[in-house]
């Protein structure tokens, strides 16, 4: 875990403007900086860069957040990297604790290193290789896409990487998985007459390679082993390359094999990912709506591959947004990706792409194919496998929707589904009373003010907000953060990132895009912040004067809560002649 102090002293030695600059051609306009969107496509620029509060929001999708937030979102670093990228950049050490899963920086710049070096040998092996070029130009790639995706050549031979790595660490090249110990303790090379397909990580370092056989032999494909630099779980095959075709779709396709995404690629097809031999993840789908609002899965048409979209839909359901789809593609029987694009071309392969089966679509049909909905049981036994499946989906408009077309297959109110799911029982928890709403108002505009001032939250009587409103959470929470001296004054970036995976994040999401579309003029802030503070102060008058009102009406007040009663009624005399005042 990365202490929370070296954060806020990263931010404070990076600025904003250039870390996006490095990635988008912005423009100065008054005391923001503009340019088009990275996140979506438009003409007119609609994404803002604010020095002063270093932090960057987009108009038109909404995208918005720190320097760690943008690498995360444009580069689809995790948030670990992105704290690394930007601290390589300021010439700072991350004091990250080590895990078995991961390295230390300069155990994983030793491993980063020799994957280099073998990934440029097995570049310069396929120039020498007649046969394997005679292979690719047969698949119908070009010298341009094998550049493009770095694709190699393993010679035959056991001891190929010895003539490279001579006399240095045999360790190195174990760890990395490029070499296999034998029984007797001797190494040997791993990939053996096979074209090479590096794998590479958010910031285009190979981390892992497949390799394919060219000509008859078992296993088809063989890929690396999961070493301290490769996690199959978190990787997707072919990412980096497509990440701006995704970002200009708005969407990426996710096949099965390498071949896939480099024959799609050669005909144009640009967006597509792969998974590297394992099923699809709940990380890889939060990695690919990092980069766009719409994912298609393309599969087999056969059992395995419907077997391979049900895993897929099932790590979605809990990433997916009111805002973003799933969807779903099955080839013909005779085809996988490489094949159908060489045999119909690229433009039936989009118009296939383009026309998916919705993830709630492909939830449906198989849930009413396996069950008979002409009996109860049958009908009982639909709801009872969606249950599950519904209550991952924290999508709530999507939610409602799937809800009402279950309770069109059971043949019951979509409130008796809702019911019996318990969504109502999570509904009424979650909604609250016509009071808090209206304190919640205030503490949304008092946090709005805040977001802009983050120092003015010393100034807010933190007591007298409500106990159970998370808006009014979340500003206890700030306005302890600067009383501790955990964060800056004037800086909204600093905040977002001391409250990112806490349980305010959400909440201070929202307040941040609200704060952006509708921000309160600068010259009134001050105005609007006392304002808001003597309603507070009003609000919790009334309310106290309620209470006590209320209990002497039924119970009658002692002789302490009556000296409290009228010190409260005068003291709302005086707030109601100051006003008028």
């Amino acid at each position: 875990m990365i202490p929370q102090s070296f954060i806020q002293d990263l931010l404070a030695r990076v600025d904003i403007v250039d870390v996006v600059g490095h990635y988008v051609p912005l423009k100065r306009a008054g005391a923001n900086h503009v340019a088009c969107c990275p996140f979506h496509a438009e003409k007119t620029p609609s994404f803002t860069v604010s020095a002063s509060k270093q932090f960057y929001h987009c108009f038109g999708c909404g995208a918005h957040g720190s320097a760690i937030s943008f690498l995360m979102e444009h580069a689809g670093l995790s948030f670990v990297d992105a704290v690394r990228e930007l601290a390589g950049r300021a010439g700072m050490s991350v004091p990250v604790e080590s895990s078995p899963a991961r390295t230390d920086g300069a155990d994983s710049a030793g491993l980063l290193d020799t994957m280099r070096r073998a990934a440029e040998y097995y570049r310069k092996a396929l120039k020498d290789s007649e046969r394997a070029i005679g292979y690719l130009k047969g698949r119908g790639l070009s010298g341009e896409i094998a550049a493009r995706f770095g694709i190699g050549y393993a010679p035959p031979g056991w001891h190929n990487l010895d003539a490279i790595f001579s006399g240095e660490d045999a360790g190195m090249l174990r760890r990395c998985g490029l070499v296999i110990e034998s029984a007797e303790g001797r190494l040997y090379d791993r990939f053996r007459d096979r074209v090479m397909f590096p794998i590479l990580d958010a910031r285009s370092n190979p981390i892992a390679f497949g390799g394919r056989v060219i000509d008859e032999g078992e296993p088809k494909y063989m890929n690396s082993p999961e070493t301290p630099l490769f996690e199959k779980r978190r990787e997707l095959y072919g990412l980096p390359q497509a990440r701006a075709a995704i970002r200009q779709a708005d969407s990426v396709i996710v096949v099965e094999g390498y071949m896939d995404v480099v024959a799609l690629a050669q005909h144009g097809v640009a967006n597509v990912v792969a998974t590297l031999g394992t099923a699809t993840t709940g990380e890889h789908v939060q990695k690919l709506f990092r980069q766009a609002h719409r994912i298609v899965f393309c599969f087999d048409g056969d059992e395995a591959g419907r077997r391979a979209a049900w895993r897929a839909l099932e790590a979605s359901l809990e990433e997916l947004t009111d805002d973003s789809a799933a969807g779903f593609v099955f080839l013909p029987p005779e085809h996988d990706p490489d094949s159908f694009v060489r045999a119909l071309g690229a433009e039936a392969f989009r118009s296939l792409a383009a026309a998916p089966t919705a993830l709630t679509g492909l939830l449906l049909r198989e849930l009413r194919g396996r069950n008979d909905l002409a009996a109860a049981e049958g009908r009982s036994r639909l709801l009872a496998e969606a249950k599950p499946l519904v209550l991952r989906i924290r999508a709530p408009m999507l939610r409602s929707q799937l809800v009402r077309s279950l309770s069109e297959l059971a043949g019951l109110a979509p409130a008796e589904v809702s019911d019996l799911f318990g969504l109502k029982a999570l509904a009424r928890a979650a909604r609250p009373a016509p009071a808090a709403r209206q304190r919640a108002s205030l503490s949304r505009r008092l946090l709005r003010i805040i977001l802009q001032k983050p120092e003015w939250s010393a100034g807010i009587p933190v007591e007298l907000l409500s106990a159970d409103e998370p808006e009014a959470a979340l500003l206890r929470a700030i306005a302890s953060a600067f009383d501790r001296g955990e964060l800056p004054a004037g800086r909204l970036d600093t905040v977002v990132e001391r409250f990112r995976d806490t349980p305010h994040e959400a909440v201070l999401d929202a307040a941040c895009r609200s704060s952006a579309t509708e921000p309160i003029d600068e010259g009134s802030l001050e105005t609007v912040f006392g304002d808001a503070i003597d309603q507070l102060r009003r609000q919790c008058l009334s309310r106290d004067i309620a209470a006590l009102s209320a209990k002497g009406r039924t119970g009658g007040l002692n002789g302490e809560e009556r000296s409290r009663l009228a010190e409260l009624l005068a003291r709302k005399q005086e707030l109601a002649a100051s006003r008028e005042a």
